[in-house]
């Protein structure tokens, strides 16, 4: 166990969770905090104006991403679009059935789940291989059993960060005919998209994963679609999303993806140099039996800020605890102390008993962070008595 007089500095590694706010964007929400805050859908002047910027920013994020300002509209985040998605389009097309993985996030687990209980949909569930990779060939052979059917599956994973080739995927919905939504929560703001070239028919994006505002997301939807509302009420959102508008939130959501591809090149360049930086320096650490979950190794097949290591368990406690103890924000789940891994590690071919940590990155992180990263976690495991008792740990220790 590390002491308190060990403590270091602050350091945040649980970007997939969350971002900060980026200063560009804080400046940009501000004067619809405090000088700008009339209601949108009032006649008057000053709810003229608010409104404008909500158009804006519509025009904003749809410009970026290759739509129609008609394409996008605002939501609470994700997870309601999540929602809206897949329920908007069973409803919309009497779909009887949806096409999904199993390490997609809860949001469309838990929604799929609710309506294969009430009797709407049969869910198949497309193989993966040992890494995590969505298996085409199968997918095509389950599209072929069932050409009108809503294809649910994500584009980058948010536990171990795999890359799913959503152009294939949208080639092959429109030779049977589905409808396919991707979840492009952990790649929006990360990888640029061109929806004028794309298959997609639905995707959600949420602010708070590219450095914008907690509480606001929105979904695309292409204009040959329709889907019913979740939310009814004074018609905002030309029907879609009734409810007033998070004016701030949405300025400050469009601010947050313009800067995010801004410098998406050099953002991404740096965040991969970290990944990079943290797999070797975990390579001469000294800690045996290591491994890495689905492609997040990989800088070519995963989000770029995201790294999924599996460690041989302490008897001292988890890595997360510790390395929370000591101001280094990092995310996981074990399998160590019978709480069981992620739903996402279950469904791959990783090791038994082991501890999986999340580490993901954003480009204000340094390369020396992670030197205080890996010190700590060295300092853990030789604090561990099982572990530093071990003749190969001292071995490999005295080595590195």
């Amino acid at each position: 166990m590390i002491n308190n007089n060990q403590r270091n500095m602050e350091i945040y590694l649980d970007n997939a969770a969350t971002t900060a706010l980026a200063p560009e964007v804080i400046e940009a929400i501000l004067p619809f905090l405090t000088t700008h805050y009339a209601n949108p859908s009032s006649a008057h002047r000053a709810g003229r104006k608010v409104k404008d910027a909500v158009d804006q920013a519509r025009r904003t994020v749809a410009g970026l991403l290759g739509a129609s300002p008609e394409e996008i509209y605002f939501t609470a985040g994700a997870t309601e679009g999540i929602n809206l998605a897949l329920t908007g389009a069973i409803r919309a097309y009497e779909l009887n059935h949806v096409i999904t993985s199993r390490i997609e996030h809860k949001a469309v687990l838990q929604t799929l789940k609710r309506h294969e209980k009430e009797g709407d949909i049969e869910t198949s569930f497309v193989k993966l291989d040992e890494r995590g990779n969505v298996d085409l060939y199968h997918l095509e052979n389950l599209l072929r059993a069932n050409p009108r059917t809503l294809i649910a599956l994500m584009h980058g994973n948010n536990e171990i960060g795999n890359i799913t080739d959503i152009h294939a995927i949208g080639v092959l919905a429109r030779r049977y005919n589905a409808v396919f939504f991707a979840d492009t929560t952990q790649t929006m703001g990360k990888i640029a998209f061109d929806l004028q070239h794309s298959d997609i028919d639905f995707m959600v994006g949420s602010a708070h994963k590219f450095h914008g505002p907690k509480g606001v997301g929105f979904i695309y939807i292409n204009e040959k679609h329709e889907l019913k509302p979740l939310i009814y009420g004074g018609g905002q959102e030309r029907g879609q999303r009734a409810g007033t508008e998070n004016v701030a939130g949405v300025v400050g959501l469009a601010k947050a993806l313009e800067v995010s591809y801004r410098n998406l090149d050099e953002s991404q360049a740096k965040v991969c140099k970290l990944k990079q930086y943290l797999i070797s320096k975990l390579a001469i650490s000294g800690i045996g039996g290591i491994c890495y979950n689905g492609e997040s190794k990989s800088i070519e097949n995963s989000v770029p800020n995201v790294l999924s290591v599996s460690f041989p368990c302490l008897s001292s406690g988890s890595v997360v605890t510790q390395l929370d103890a000591v101001g280094i924000a990092v995310s996981g789940g074990s399998a160590c102390s019978g709480g069981g891994a992620s739903h996402v590690i279950q469904a791959l071919a990783c090791e038994a008993d082991k501890e999986n940590v999340r580490f993901s990155f954003s480009k204000f992180n340094t390369f020396e962070e992670l030197d205080h990263v890996v010190d700590a976690i060295v300092r853990i495991y030789e604090s561990d008595p099982a572990i530093a008792t071990s003749k190969a740990w001292k071995s490999i220790a005295s080595w590195a």
